[in-house]
């Protein structure tokens, strides 16, 4: 009598692209689902809170800044003042599919699966370079402008309508709080990172 299994193969596994991981689980990166309408605001907080804890591999030690403007209900943009190494005259290093967002950056490059639109900048001592990337696919290779001094990202999100139930909307208040770890300790060793809402006031 032969025996049957019942185990998976090698045949039956599939590795999703990081991209359609992203879109199928958003819980996986966010901590909620695609129906959920706070799921916009926890990406928000995700990506400056990130920025305010970034990897080694981008930022010295020192006390990051970064800070979060809000410009609609699905749109936000958030800077801070790192960038991840790279050729003194050149781009970082490609990142996921030869995007400006390598692995240091994966929650921002979580946010930008989700969006319709992102923009990246980045700049090192008066060198720039800008990309624009549709669910983080590139658009185009780095194009190079003339940036800022010092260095610094800045990332603009156009969450994707399509993806979000009706009405989802990043939330008009945010906790500083939630942009912290327990382990950071008092909020006040980090001061309060500004994350301004330049929506128009509701009614009333």
């Amino acid at each position: 009598m032969s025996e049957v299994s019942h185990g998976y193969g090698s045949e039956q596994i599939r590795v999703l692209p990081f991209d359609e991981a992203v879109r199928h689980r958003p819980g996986m990166y966010f901590g909620l689902g695609p129906a959920d309408p706070r799921l916009p605001t926890r990406i928000l907080v995700a990506v400056l809170g990130h920025a305010l804890h970034p990897a080694a591999a981008v930022a010295a030690p020192h006390v990051p800044q970064a800070h979060a403007e809000v410009h609609a209900d699905l749109v936000f943009v958030v800077e801070d003042d790192q960038v991840a190494a790279g050729p003194a005259s050149g781009p970082p290093a490609p990142g996921y599919f030869g995007s400006l967002l390598g692995p240091q950056r994966w929650l921002a490059a979580a946010a930008a699966v989700l969006s319709a639109r992102t923009v990246v900048q980045v700049w090192r001592d008066g060198v720039g370079f800008r990309q624009e990337l549709t669910r983080l696919r590139p658009a185009h290779p780095p194009q190079r402008y003339t940036g800022g001094t010092g260095t610094g990202t800045r990332l603009s999100f156009t969450l994707d309508p399509t993806y979000f139930p009706p009405g989802a909307a990043i939330a008009r208040h945010i906790d500083p709080q939630d942009l912290h770890e327990p382990a950071c300790g008092p909020l006040a060793a980090h001061g309060r990172p500004p994350i301004r809402d330049l929506r128009t006031p509701p009614p009333g």
